[in-house]
């Protein structure tokens, strides 16, 4: 990696950091997100892991101070109240955090900071965390045992207005943001009303059941079962694995279709939602695929300039999906985690060149708009928030993967 790259991403992650007491915390993006947010820490940790371990250390620590009493760990921690933001406020019905969740990414980026800078007491003092976050996704969120875990917002797939939501909010493939956020948001106080209880909701239309939030919950399950094995917890470490593994037959044996694609679901009937949003690359992470159905998936798809090769890869949305939109948020452009995700897969399966391509349109784009939000897969331009911190991502993604 270029120098002076690798120094500023030092840089920005330094910049964004905050401190409350004595918890320290990065920002995604000081002007447009100043709070603390579940995967975006796991991805900052991950980020920190490779030039500052004890940052890394503290971000999740921070991270897991606010775990509900029955396992959650809320998406948002609100650390401080008052200033300026772009960032709507939200009545959650809670001090200090959101009552919903985001993609479990804790476990992986805790084993990740660990290989690189060994230390079990660390891995220890997360562990119990990680095991009860695992263990009320899989009691709370899957109440009728079919090892698929659901989400009851689209916030909680950390893709706010991906189109794979339109069918739970009841929305067009073409719509206004702001007649999504309004959706979401009347949802939410919903929720409250229920005292956001899961299982008297779980039926309901916007129950879905996400390929990439059950796919990062496979791959963290097998990093718990790594990390109870480092700690001598073969109890734990053999229920881990066992879990991943109900939930990676789950995976397909209902959201595989005869085209060789994983789908989300949705509602009762687990209706696919048949849309192409990078998603269906989201397997890769896990490897849920054999190795033919992922050489044909990336043949037929991510290498297809219909759908995801682009100008810039890899656009959310596929091209030729009617809610394509390469400005739309979460409806097309390209994001760095989900490059990340994409990437990370790829070296699982050994495609190793056609990761390099990804990577190499990485760096162009952050070189092109700068450490942006999110980019248009077809001109490479920036939107959204500025020095944001996924950019950063790219550090990690020039870091050989160790595959399973």
């Amino acid at each position: 990696m270029d120098r002076s790259l690798g120094r500023h991403i030092q840089k920005l992650m330094v910049n964004n950091r905050r401190q409350t007491g004595q918890f320290i915390y990065t920002l995604p993006s000081p002007d447009s997100y100043p709070y603390q947010w579940l995967w975006d820490s796991c991805f900052h940790a991950i980020i920190l892991s490779h030039f500052d371990t004890q940052a890394a250390k503290a971000e999740l620590y921070s991270l897991t101070r606010h775990q509900f009493s029955n396992g959650m760990l809320p998406h948002m921690v609100y650390w401080k109240t008052g200033g300026r933001s772009s960032f709507p406020r939200i009545r959650w019905g809670r001090n200090h955090t959101s009552s919903i969740t985001q993609p479990p990414m804790l476990a992986y980026a805790t084993w990740q900071v660990h290989c690189l800078s060994p230390d079990k007491e660390f891995l220890r003092s997360l562990l119990p965390t990680i095991d009860r976050f695992h263990r009320y996704l899989l009691k709370y969120r899957d109440p009728r045992h079919h090892h698929l875990v659901g989400l009851v917002h689209p916030d909680e797939s950390g893709e706010d207005n991906s189109p794979r939501f339109d069918g739970a909010l009841t929305l067009a493939s073409r719509q206004d943001i702001e007649e999504s956020f309004r959706r979401r948001k009347v949802l939410i106080e919903r929720f409250r009303n229920y005292h956001f209880a899961i299982k008297n909701r779980m039926d309901r239309r916007h129950w879905v059941r996400d390929v990439p939030f059950n796919a990062i919950l496979v791959r963290n399950l097998y990093a718990q079962a790594d990390i109870a094995q480092a700690l001598g917890d073969q109890t734990q470490a053999k229920w881990a694995r066992r879990q991943a593994q109900f939930v990676k037959h789950a995976m397909r044996s209902t959201m595989m279709d005869d085209d060789g694609i994983m789908y989300s679901t949705l509602g009762r009937d687990i209706q696919p939602i048949k849309l192409k949003t990078w998603a269906i690359f989201s397997p890769l992470f896990a490897k849920v695929l054999t190795a033919s159905e992922a050489e044909k998936l990336v043949g037929n798809h991510l290498l297809n300039k219909v759908e995801f090769a682009a100008t810039y890869s890899v656009p959310t949305v596929a091209l030729d999906e009617p809610s394509f939109d390469p400005a739309g948020f979460w409806r097309g452009p390209v994001w760095m985690a989900t490059n990340w995700f994409i990437v990370k897969g790829l070296q699982e399966y050994g495609f190793d060149a056609q990761a390099k391509k990804i990577i190499d349109q990485s760096l162009q784009l952050l070189q092109k708009s700068g450490f942006r939000e999110q980019f248009n897969p077809l001109t490479g331009e920036g939107y959204g928030a500025h020095n944001f911190t996924w950019g950063c991502l790219v550090m990690d993604m020039l870091k050989p993967t160790k595959r399973r």
